[in-house]
């Protein structure tokens, strides 16, 4: 039997859910990226003509060098930069249409983003952790810590609900800030090097567990990485080089 995160698949009814017009298979589509910048006298190309889209239930593994564009490409994508040239329709809305407090409550209810820092908050346990994303939205207590609960049983924290942050492992703060990014169900989780800072079993251990929810839930997966571990697991790999996706 399919194994499950432990919580309903309902959307957030608390501050009402997006209503994205994307069709079933289409998380994110980018198409003719271009991102250009002045640093002093010289112009950069940060992104070349990106295009490229993302399916539900979708392992995309992102991997280039330092400084070949991996981390301006997931800030496009959720509409926390915008492209030079080019369009993102993210979940079916086109960004470059939507005012930053719109993009904003499309990001809180719709997409899920993990980085290379759990940025945890450390005089919270994880369980208040995880449960900051269902107050952003008003979710009544009660309810809000059953989902947290849940979503931190699944990524295998039951017994460290009441631990603060730094009372945690470096992989048990990534298992939570992983379990705050999936616990108001995303349709997208964007995660940049997010096993940066973890041993290599841990690592790994990590990319599978994002694998297995992603394939479970359906969620569009973009993971930007250095780690090689990474392409045995994907479902597809891109290259990016130079601003351009090979």
């Amino acid at each position: 039997m399919e194994q499950q995160l432990g919580f309903d698949q309902q959307p957030l009814e608390h501050g009402g859910a997006f209503q994205a017009s994307v069709p079933a298979s289409a998380v994110v589509e980018a198409y003719n990226l271009r991102r250009e910048f002045r640093s002093g006298n010289s112009l950069v190309q940060a992104l070349r003509g990106v295009t490229l889209r993302i399916e539900a239930g979708e392992f995309v593994v992102l991997r280039g060098r330092s400084g070949s564009g991996k981390t301006t490409l997931l800030n496009i994508l959720v509409g926390l930069d915008d492209p030079t040239e080019g369009e993102v329709i993210l979940l079916g809305q086109r960004l470059r249409h939507l005012k930053e407090q719109a993009r904003a409550r499309l990001r809180r209810e719709a997409v899920g983003m993990v980085f290379q820092n759990a940025h945890l908050f450390p005089s919270l346990t994880a369980l208040e952790n995880v449960e900051v994303p269902l107050r952003l939205v008003h979710m009544e207590p009660r309810e809000r810590r059953q989902r947290a609960q849940a979503v931190l049983e699944r990524v295998g924290l039951a017994h460290r609900l009441h631990h603060r942050g730094l009372e945690l492992s470096g992989g048990e703060q990534q298992r939570v800030a992983l379990a705050r990014a999936l616990v108001h169900e995303p349709r997208l989780l964007v995660a940049d090097e997010p096993t940066g800072n973890l041993d290599t079993t841990t690592a790994r251990a990590m990319m599978q567990l994002l694998r297995e929810v992603a394939h479970e839930r359906g969620i569009g997966l973009l993971m930007a990485t250095h780690d090689p571990e990474a392409v045995t697991l994907a479902d597809r790999v891109l290259e990016i080089s130079d601003g351009t996706l090979r």
